[in-house]
């Protein structure tokens, strides 16, 4: 299923031919930014691990939903991961049987740089098993940047970085989900080739309305009508969920020479680490 990865081509010789050899570590961190496909990947690794011959039980771990694997992610208004979930996990891959249809099991931390709670908790539950894997347990954990994961955890994985695709790349993939081939192309080249973020920017109706409201924006900055600009920064102010995140990621794009017609001359920029600034 690594195949089925964009882009990234020695990454997935590299996955691949460690898999093959029986050479893989067992806890694996995949590094990309938000929209990269690190958790796609992930989930392709684990298909691969788990079903060599595919089928449909490797279909079913793609889309989430094979019963050979555990997922953890950050809940709640802190986006951590609580203790008490690492733990059930935990126990479930200690004390439950193997399928005779799959090769092993694999535990997901999806944003494992969520595990760094004020006390470690979870992290520290998370490492008991790391150093102690049950036998047949894969760990796959993703983030966004080695350096935001424990030092505790990081070290004991073998991380590998998942880079976005070039933009035609890019393009090509969003024009075989269906995307019309004007709006795959400027996507593509708006979010520098971040297949995922692109993709929710077409599917997701908040995403893609700050969106346009950001080409908006543009539009306003571009024939010099500070006014309007100011007007629907104000209303930004008074939404900031509506803005921040993937639609301001076209900054760059914007600004450059290069951009869409439509796009010149504008200011949007990228969010910093703390959001719109």
């Amino acid at each position: 299923m690594l195949e089925r990865l964009a882009g990234n081509d020695a990454l997935k010789r590299e996955l691949g031919t460690a898999l093959h050899s029986g050479r893989l570590p067992h806890a694996v961190l995949l590094v990309g930014e938000p929209g990269c496909g690190a958790g796609f990947a992930a989930r392709c690794l684990a298909a691969d691990y788990l079903y060599p011959a595919g089928g449909p039980h490797a279909e079913a771990v793609l889309k989430g939903e094979d019963t050979e694997c555990l997922a953890l992610r950050g809940e709640g208004a802190s986006g951590q991961i609580p203790v008490k979930r690492v733990r059930e996990a935990r126990e479930a891959i200690q004390r439950s049987a193997l399928s005779t249809d799959a090769a092993g099991r694999v535990l997901f931390i999806y944003g494992a740089q969520n595990l760094n709670g004020t006390q470690g908790s979870s992290a520290n539950a998370l490492l008991k098993i790391i150093e102690e894997p049950p036998e047949g347990v894969l760990f796959l954990l993703t983030a966004p940047s080695a350096a935001v994961v424990l030092p505790t955890i990081r070290s004991r994985c073998a991380a590998y970085t998942i880079a976005p695709v070039p933009v035609a790349d890019c393009a090509a993939h969003l024009r075989a989900e269906r995307l019309p081939a004007a709006a795959a192309g400027e996507l593509a080249f708006l979010y520098e080739g971040h297949i995922g973020t692109a993709l929710k920017s077409w599917n997701d109706p908040p995403t893609k309305a700050a969106l346009g409201m950001a080409k908006t924006l543009c539009g306003y900055a571009a024939q010099g009508d500070t006014y309007r600009a100011l007007a629907l920064l104000t209303k930004y102010e008074r939404d900031k969920g509506g803005l921040c995140g993937p639609a301001v990621a076209a900054g760059p794009a914007v600004q450059r020479g290069a951009a869409p017609p439509c796009l010149r001359a504008g200011a949007v920029r990228r969010p910093d680490a703390r959001g719109c600034r």
